[in-house]
């Protein structure tokens, strides 16, 4: 055959059922194809060997090609720019007021194409609603999934009743998520790896665009990627909600709004019927929580959606048990209190705290302790236990009276400060703060993250320091070397403007 002057082709090759077609640069100065184009040169005539080709070559078997692309997604990319449907999600980031942190706050607010005047006034009832187990769920049957297109409608019926809510019953339609998983900026300074943050960021806003352009109402889902005060069951993304849609908390019509989420603290039980299928655990009380904190109505989606009656549901922390009075706030304000909880009964002693974080140890050393002219010795502040019995010992020396406030959970740690007393030839009392860790657990979020009850600015604890603590605990004795334990529980000891920030759910 013949050869064709293509400059810029070295080497293409067609199969056919007969022939065999090579086309090669005639003109080339490439040594690799001019190697190709003699032993191209060097091959018979096909043309007179066909009988020899067809035993050689025999016709590739026919095989149908799968494909992972979608017909929907073919479309889409030839779909030229201008044609494909707007994005009528409009994201933002907040950062937590009073902070000079990054943004954590993630809100997407989705606008339809025809807005009515109706669409833009207030709306004094709301109803809101938790995403994931709530309004949609995997189609996978995974329970996390970073598939933006993994996902579809919890019933078939929540469509239709979120659009009757805000077009039949005048409810203004929003979206309250937990979204930890989600990380918005990453700390610069942590180890941990950053390139995938972005990634499932975008991700989760592709899955929210597209369940709030089939849901099609005016609508905001607040997304709270950290562990501040937007996270429920704290009121930070509330607060968010009416600011974006120009209300006062006092306007909107609490009675009648509503929030819908499957975090309710209910008990596994065997559901009713004859299947007797088993209803698992919640994994947390926080949207029932969530509902207290703002004053609004808790249901979960069975409720909500399905009709089913409520569960049985149960607190690992209860506010109903720590109720405000009114009696012992006013005579803490006036700097007495008709309660004694300690007396000095030395003129010089060691007075050795024993409690776990959060107990509220050190709240109780500068109300009881501080007025009878103890002197503190905190770990947390000197940071070593060396430096504390150092502090200790020199405390002793100039004729004070001191208290050890740290944790002391066990008998080892608390046989070192008894041997320090024999040594020093003082008395030591024992001051053991019988308090539960779901307790414990509330008051350290409480204290965290409000300025006004952290005088000493400290930071959440980790879950690990409750666990460690109760996990080593062994109960105080007398029997241990001292001279006494004095046993205090916990009842809130504070004003009326304190309680109102104690007295929600934090965690």
């Amino acid at each position: 055959m013949g050869t064709y002057n293509f400059p810029k082709l070295a080497l293409v090759h067609t199969l056919t059922r007969s022939n065999i077609f090579y086309f090669i640069p005639k003109t080339t100065t490439s040594p690799s194809h001019q190697i190709l184009y003699r032993m191209a040169s060097s091959f018979p005539n096909t043309s007179k060997r066909k009988g020899l080709e067809k035993s050689v070559s025999p016709p590739p078997a026919k095989r149908k090609t799968q494909s992972n692309i979608s017909k929907n997604v073919l479309a889409n990319f030839f779909t030229p720019t201008s044609q494909k449907p707007k994005d009528r999600t409009t994201w933002t980031e907040r950062a937590p007021d009073g902070s000079d942190s990054s943004p954590t706050l993630l809100v997407g607010r989705y606008e339809p194409e025809k807005m009515e005047e109706s669409d833009r006034r207030k709306r004094r009832k709301i109803a809101a609603f938790d995403m994931d187990s709530t309004l949609i769920t995997t189609v996978s049957g995974k329970k996390f999934t970073d598939d933006p297109s993994d996902w579809k409608w919890w019933d078939s019926s929540v469509p239709s009743r979120l659009q009757e809510l805000y077009a039949e019953e005048d409810y203004r339609v929003v979206i309250l998520s937990n979204q930890g998983g989600l990380t918005l900026h990453p700390d610069p300074k942590s180890k941990a790896p950053k390139a995938g943050s972005k990634v499932k960021v975008d991700k989760f806003k592709q899955k929210c665009s597209a369940v709030l352009a089939e849901l099609d109402l005016p609508t905001t889902i607040y997304a709270a990627t950290g562990y501040d005060g937007f996270r429920k069951p704290r009121a930070g993304m509330w607060s968010e909600l009416c600011r974006d849609y120009g209300l006062r908390e006092d306007e909107i019509d609490l009675a009648g709004s509503i929030f819908v989420g499957d975090a309710g603290g209910r008990t596994a039980q065997l559901k009713s019927g004859r299947t007797g299928v088993a209803a698992t655990k919640d994994f947390s009380c926080s949207d029932r929580n969530f509902a207290h904190n703002v004053g609004i109505t808790y249901v979960t989606p069975e409720e909500f959606f399905l009709g089913e009656p409520p569960r049985e549901f149960a607190r690992d922390f209860n506010l109903a048990s720590f109720p405000y009075f009114e009696a012992e706030a006013d005579s803490s304000n006036s700097g007495g209190s008709s309660e004694v909880l300690f007396e000095k009964t030395n003129k010089q002693d060691i007075v050795l705290f024993c409690g776990p974080p959060g107990a509220g140890k050190s709240t109780f050393y500068w109300r009881n302790l501080k007025p009878l002219g103890y002197e503190r010795v905190n770990q947390d502040t000197l940071k070593t236990r060396a430096k504390c019995f150092k502090a200790a010992g020199e405390s002793l020396g100039e004729g004070n009276s001191i208290v050890i406030d740290n944790t002391n959970a066990d008998t080892d740690g608390r046989k070192e400060w008894i041997e320090f007393a024999r040594k020093n030839n003082v008395p030591i009392r024992c001051v053991w703060f019988n308090v539960p860790k779901a307790l414990c657990e509330h008051n350290d979020v409480v204290r965290a993250l409000n300025k006004p009850m952290n005088p000493e600015a400290r930071t959440a604890l980790p879950g690990l320091a409750f666990n460690a603590y109760f996990s080593r605990f062994k109960e105080p004795k007398a029997k241990e070397g001292f001279r006494d334990v004095v046993e205090i529980g916990f009842k809130f000891r504070g004003t009326k403007e304190e309680y109102a920030i104690w007295g929600r759910y934090w965690r």
